[in-house]
């Protein structure tokens, strides 16, 4: 393909060390092949091992490179975020640092971007070399996804994309700090190609991302673009209201027939069912309340403590 114009690549990182020497002499000379104009922001996302002194090592043999150190951890998605606000070339690159984004299909994925005109062009695993869980999380979490909420993904997408400049552009029109850039920029370029690629194992080291952080990955796009939780509590609501009318409407008639009831069991039971649906509803609503919250007081997604560039 003919060379582009500009490129940036954005690389989160996160205890990373045994892996940036790697990836930095496979990526370098794909970007040598693709521009004359390119910058490489590899962000540290407050790595607790030596990643930010191998990012310094590497920014003294490269100057294209853009070393951001993060104030601490603010998790991968807000680091994420951190590149691609400082990205300024026509076409971003996103990709892990880890090396299971093979750096060699990079130009795969920004000639199927130029190629079908489109805002974005993303990895779409034929196969991935992750543990049974990972992938089971991964499937659960687009499934949901899919099903709960106004962004619908193609199966098996990963994080590793090409996205054009006005792209880019347009996700800074978007101020909202509890929703991730992923999910905002699926919102903002649906008309994006998925790219049929192969996700190798790690280079080394172990993943940061947990059941933890997939859980709260899954529960910020829910919240943050579905009403479903709290229409689900409505709808559960006024079911379970019109089952209690005729269950007393049962009771009243067995009355009026002399019936006794055969004891309090079944009225315990149904209390303590209503008491722990009543606070899973108030959980669901203190969760937008908590969205809210963190909106209105315009915090930062990310602090950055040092900028080398």
């Amino acid at each position: 393909m003919e060379k582009i114009s500009s490129l940036s690549v954005v690389i989160p990182v996160y205890n990373d060390q045994e892996v940036l020497q790697e990836l930095y002499s496979r990526l370098k000379p794909v970007v040598d092949s693709l521009t004359d104009k390119y910058e490489i922001l590899l962000v540290d996302d407050g790595s607790r091992d030596n990643s930010w002194f191998e990012i310094l090592s590497l920014r003294k043999k490269d100057p294209n490179i853009v070393a951001i150190k993060l104030a601490r951890n603010f998790g991968q998605q807000n680091s994420i975020a951190a590149g691609l606000d400082n990205a300024l070339n026509d076409i971003v690159v996103l990709m892990d640092s880890d090396l299971q984004d093979r750096p060699e299909y990079i130009p795969d994925l920004i000639n199927a971007l130029l190629s079908n005109n489109a805002s974005m062009a993303i990895a779409q695993w034929e196969q991935r070399k992750d543990s049974f869980f990972k992938v089971l999380a991964s499937r659960f979490f687009n499934y949901v996804s899919d099903k709960v909420t106004t962004i619908h993904t193609k199966p098996r997408l990963g994080v590793f994309r090409a996205i054009k400049r006005d792209t880019i552009e347009e996700l800074r029109n978007f101020p909202e700090k509890t929703a991730t850039s992923l999910s905002l920029l699926y919102y903002i370029a649906p008309d994006y190609v998925a790219v049929p690629l192969k996700r190798d194992a790690r280079f080394a080291g172990k993943s940061g991302y947990n059941l933890k952080k997939m859980v709260s990955a899954t529960f910020a796009r829910i919240f943050s673009f579905s009403m479903f939780p709290i229409r689900l509590a409505t709808y559960t609501g006024f079911g379970i209201s019109l089952i209690s009318f005729i269950f007393g409407i049962f009771l009243i008639v067995r009355r009026v027939f002399g019936l006794v009831a055969p004891g309090w069991t079944s009225i315990i039971v149904l209390i303590l069912f209503l008491f722990g649906l009543n606070f899973a509803f108030l959980g669901i609503i203190g969760e937008y309340i908590g969205k809210i919250f963190l909106e209105t007081k315009q915090r930062p997604k990310y602090i950055i403590s040092e900028k080398i560039k």
